[in-house]
């Protein structure tokens, strides 16, 4: 259904800004599943992977504009670049846990932010950077349609990645350090390892996703590419659907990508859409806070259960009728 919705979506969307903010849910879409290998799988809650989708935009414009490479080499090779990248930041971030992690994460973000804005020489700084179309004599419209097939076949890839790893050995103990992961570590996992190799998987498939937003984009500004509330819309949209859940951040990325686009165009540069967008999180936590899908699913199994039940209440006319027929089918 999922793939159906893609191949359709662009010939259906009646003009050119629905298909454009339909590029930016996709986007939404894969950066939530990129989010849920590290939340979902170990509960690590980070607040700084909008960081690697910016590293990822970054490398990607910097690559075409300072090496002269292809655009979507210099996509891969960005990719590859930042899932290097994450190895070190991920051997200081992943030995703390719980809110230090979040704190580290941040700060992540925040790192970043100061040094692209400061290094105008090389990214432009404040004035940002422009990234050069990879398909130059495409109308937009047409642009938006290659782009949001592009997202689409990258979300694709996503979700079998992540649902081959939750049934893995491997993805058995990610699961394991989510549970539990001093037992998990106790019982012979290596937990450090673990949560370093899938946080490298994590940042890969982030930074694709940045570095198709550059291509697609074609404008990055360090203030926007390195905002700690990109993060915090990534973690809203995983939650809303359910971390544990394969499908459970793209739904999330549908609502709440929709849900900021309507509001930006309603509230415009006021910050009546972060108001708004808070209030969400809140309901969220408070009334599902395992997510859409699994509290749904959940609320069908209890109904399933009860129609299924072997015990049926029985009044006092119901048994005598049934001791009735009983003596009868026994003379008879």
């Amino acid at each position: 259904m999922l793939i159906a919705a893609i191949l359709v979506f662009p010939s259906l969307a009646p003009n050119p800004y629905i298909l454009s903010s339909g590029v930016i849910v996709l986007n939404w879409a894969v950066l939530a599943t990129a989010w849920n290998f590290v939340g979902g799988f170990t509960g690590y809650i980070s607040l700084g992977h909008g960081a690697l989708a910016g590293l990822g935009g970054y490398a990607t414009g910097l690559l075409i504009t300072k090496a002269d490479i292809p655009s979507f080499v210099a996509l891969i090779l960005a990719a590859v670049i930042v899932a290097a990248l994450a190895v070190p930041i991920g051997f200081a971030a992943l030995r703390v846990r719980g809110a230090s992690f979040v704190i580290v994460s941040i700060a992540l973000v925040l790192i970043l932010l100061l040094v692209f804005q400061s290094w105008s020489s090389v990214t432009g700084g404040s004035r940002g950077l422009v990234v050069p179309r990879p398909f130059p004599g495409m109308l937009r419209p047409e642009h938006h349609r290659a782009f949001f097939f592009l997202y689409g076949g990258l979300l694709i890839l996503a979700l079998a990645t992540w649902w081959l790893l939750d049934r893995s050995r491997f993805g058995m103990g990610l699961k394991a350090i989510r549970e539990d992961e001093d037992k998990a570590e106790s019982l012979g996992t290596p937990t450090f390892a673990y949560k370093l190799t899938v946080f490298v998987v994590s940042a890969a498939f982030t930074a694709l996703a940045g570095g198709l937003y550059a291509l697609w984009f074609g404008d990055l500004d360090p203030v926007f590419q390195f905002s700690v509330l990109t993060g915090s819309y990534i973690v809203l949209m995983a939650l809303l659907g359910g971390v544990r859940n394969l499908f459970g951040p793209v739904l999330g990325a549908i609502v709440v990508g929709i849900a900021l686009e309507y509001f930006k165009v309603e509230f415009g540069s006021t910050p009546l859409h972060l108001v708004t967008t808070g209030l969400l999180l809140g309901l969220v936590v408070l009334f599902m806070p395992d997510g859409v899908i699994p509290s749904v699913t959940g609320l069908v199994q209890r109904l399933r259960k009860r129609e299924q039940s072997s015990i049926r209440e029985f009044t006092a006319a119901d048994l005598a009728e049934q001791r009735k027929r009983d003596r009868e089918g026994a003379s008879s």
